[in-house]
């Protein structure tokens, strides 16, 4: 969910003692939380040993364990809306609303290079899992495909006809899935899949009453989750297209991120910005757990103040982090 917030909040890390969810009394269960900025997305490194978020400040680098604050990159012009490491975890790459994707150093946080060729504001980033090409989503309805060594454009999928929320890869690297639509109920509310050598559209999932604003395949690649305006994620068969099942009924407003765990048993999702003007109290600023086979609801977590736009499992499953537009970025324990 890509919509800009420039208040900026005051830096803080604070540790609370884990307590058992409970649904009749939610309580703050969060381990910690740190930042400075409206929080857009955060990411895990591939070791699990750095955070990155992008903010409407920049970029942040944390140290995942200690919550400190290792590096702000500041060249994006204007809010910061998607970041990704690569494979290997020495690169990340970030999509901002100045109308570029950059490359940076993740260990010294050195500005690499600036892609350039997006019209309007890139929304979605995400290396493929050789780590040789990049994709990128944005406002001008495209998908836009990279060369991660050179920068080189190599290619652009078109179909879409409204804003590009969300794109990634499978886990084979063949298939490029995209999310689209926007805050004004456009009739683009869809996920198109693409072959990510050819660039040609596969097929397209329908379904969703509202904008799709996450889109993420299972780590065995035979699932797509999405997360919508509407109020629900849907879970699709990667192969077919088939719709297989809905998880409704938790979310109060928007379902902005939604994410499998690394096992692949678990999603999780996350919510909190209204649609609509006339639904002054849909916010619910939750992250809910879910089964991935079943469909069940698990658990819910809750304690941010503000609509949560982004959530991440940490790479041996333990631990989610949550980014949200109250500034900060909330670790919580799974179990």
């Amino acid at each position: 969910m890509k919509t800009a917030c420039l208040i900026l909040f005051t830096l803080f890390f604070t540790c609370t003692v884990f307590l058992p969810n409970t649904f009749a009394h939610p309580r703050d269960d969060a381990k910690a939380s740190l930042g400075i900025g409206s929080m857009r997305e955060v990411t895990y490194s591939p070791d699990g040993s750095l955070l990155v978020a992008a903010s409407s400040i920049g970029i942040w680098i944390y140290d995942a364990q200690t919550g400190k604050a290792l590096h702000l990159l500041t060249k994006h012009l204007a809010t910061v809306n998607s970041v990704c490491f690569s494979p290997d975890g020495k690169t990340i790459v970030s999509g901002s609303a100045d109308k570029t994707v950059r490359l940076w150093d993740a260990a010294t946080g050195k500005h690499l290079k600036t892609l350039t060729g997006h019209t309007r504001t890139v929304n979605s980033v995400c290396f493929s899992p050789d780590g040789k090409t990049i994709a990128s989503a944005g406002e001008d309805y495209d998908v836009r495909l990279w060369d991660a060594t050179t920068g080189r454009h190599l290619k652009t999928l078109k179909g879409h006809t409204n804003d590009v929320n969300s794109v990634c890869f499978s886990p084979d690297g063949k298939t490029i899935a995209s999310a689209s639509g926007n805050y004004l109920g456009s009739d683009d509310h869809t996920v198109r899949l693409w072959d990510a050598d050819t660039g040609k559209h596969l097929k397209t999932l329908t379904g969703h009453t509202w904008a799709v604003f996450s889109v993420c395949f299972s780590p065995d690649g035979k699932s797509i989750a999405t997360a919508s305006g509407d109020k629900t994620v849907r879970l699709w068969d990667a192969t077919t297209g088939k719709h297989l099942k809905t998880l409704n009924g938790l979310h109060r407003s928007s379902v902005s991120s939604v994410c499998f765990s690394p096992d692949g048993k678990t999603i999780a999702t996350a919510s909190g910005l209204q649609i609509s003007e006339h639904e002054p109290e849909s916010h619910d600023n939750e992250i809910q757990l879910w089964d991935a086979t079943t469909g069940k609801h698990l658990k819910r977590f809750v304690g941010h103040t503000a609509w949560v736009n982004s959530v991440c499992f940490s790479p041996d499953g333990k631990t989610i982090a949550s980014a949200s537009a109250d500034g900060t970025v909330r670790l919580w324990n799974v179990d």
